[in-house]
């Protein structure tokens, strides 16, 4: 085995997450996960994994986001996702393919329209523009805009920001906390903390545990942080390109201004030389 693969696997990797949560073995943890993050007073018992392919998903959303499609023994639906990349309109597609659940559980003939809960998990490795707090989860229904009461509570919208967890080990306030804290820092152990003997996470440990898999997951794996890798090099690019087409407008502002080239150069970041070619 690659020893640069490190000891566990990555979370946010296509195969790292269906690992920890979208396979059979790993219901335990999704439940236990689950049961943590919803405010709800009847914990989940079991889970039946359903096809995410009736949601209609597009070919081009599955390249940065990975979703699981589960319902409980209550017939409560889950919508589960993790997404690396900002994408626009993210929440109007929360809404979308939440609508597909809704409708799909409409019944044939006679029917009353009651409806059972819908919730829409989505694990963000990146902040939304629209929680401008420090906040790192947020919990939607529909609520009264002046009493901000809820009249609604079977559509619930769930979003966990991990760019704003920055919580530390000695911080943990409670278990929610100690599985992203896991999420975030598992490719980093090189062994199982003390500190998760005997909980429920020690079992996702062993899950993550690249020893434990066959040659086959191994590979799959190795694919998958490949692709990984690559995505993310690609978004550290167009950030950096994006961020010098800035600098270079600022600079050509400041030369049309008559600033000196070495203030230029220190304020924008760019070379001497680079700022000079933008001279007409």
């Amino acid at each position: 085995m690659d020893k640069s693969l490190g000891t566990f696997i990555n979370p946010f990797t296509d195969f790292g997450f269906k690992k920890l949560f979208g396979s059979e073995e790993s219901k335990p943890l999704l439940i236990s996960f689950l049961n943590d993050l919803l405010p709800i007073t009847d914990k989940i018992i079991s889970l039946e994994f359903k096809n995410i392919e009736k949601l209609g998903m597009l070919e081009e959303d599955r390249r940065a986001i990975f979703d699981i499609y589960c319902r409980d023994e209550k017939n409560h639906e889950f919508i589960v996702e993790l997404q690396r990349a900002k994408q626009e309109h993210f929440q109007d597609r929360a809404a979308y393919y939440s609508s597909f659940l809704i409708q799909d559980q409409a019944k044939k003939g006679k029917w009353d329209f009651e409806l059972t809960p819908i919730y829409f998990i989505g694990i963000l490795d990146f902040s939304l523009a629209s929680f401008p707090d420090n906040n790192y989860l947020h919990f939607g229904q529909i609520t009264d805009i002046v009493s901000k009461e809820v009249i609604f509570k079977k559509l619930n919208f769930i979003y966990i920001e991990m760019a704003k967890f920055k919580k530390q080990e000695s911080e943990l306030a409670n278990h929610l906390e100690w599985w992203l804290y896991f999420l975030r820092e598992l490719v980093t152990f090189d062994e199982i903390p003390n500190e998760f003997q005997g909980d429920i996470i020690e079992g996702a440990f062993e899950l993550a545990k690249l020893a434990n898999m066959s040659y086959e997951d191994r590979h799959a794996y190795e694919l998958s942080l490949k692709y990984y890798r690559d995505f993310i090099n690609v978004v550290d690019t167009a950030k950096k390109d994006a961020r010098e087409e800035r600098e270079i407008e600022i600079a050509k502002t400041m030369l049309e201004e008559g600033f000196d080239i070495k203030i230029i150069a220190k304020i924008t970041g760019l070379t001497e030389a680079m700022i000079l070619s933008q001279r007409h």
